[in-house]
């Protein structure tokens, strides 16, 4: 995977979409945002390589768990003095 910092580098449409087609671009804005430019013919092998992340399956696990801050019917509750 490629990074590319757009705060110092200057690259045509084409040649980025010419790099994506080689390996995934991270675009790094002079901000600091970052954007992911893949092929789409990437995108299931990106999910498989995300699903064998065990730190973030893990995470999203116990986030599942986690119980809600509100019930359906406080928030209909809610909404309806508003």
């Amino acid at each position: 995977m490629k990074t590319i910092e757009l705060a110092t580098e200057t690259m045509t449409l084409k040649k980025l979409l010419q790099l994506a087609g080689e390996e995934n671009v991270i675009l790094r804005t002079p901000e600091g945002r970052e954007y992911l430019l893949a092929s789409i013919d990437d995108f299931s092998a990106e999910v498989t390589q995300v699903r064998k992340n065990a730190a973030l399956m893990k995470t999203l696990e116990e986030r599942s768990q986690e119980e809600p801050a509100y019930t359906l019917a406080e928030v209909r509750k809610k909404l309806k003095l508003k």
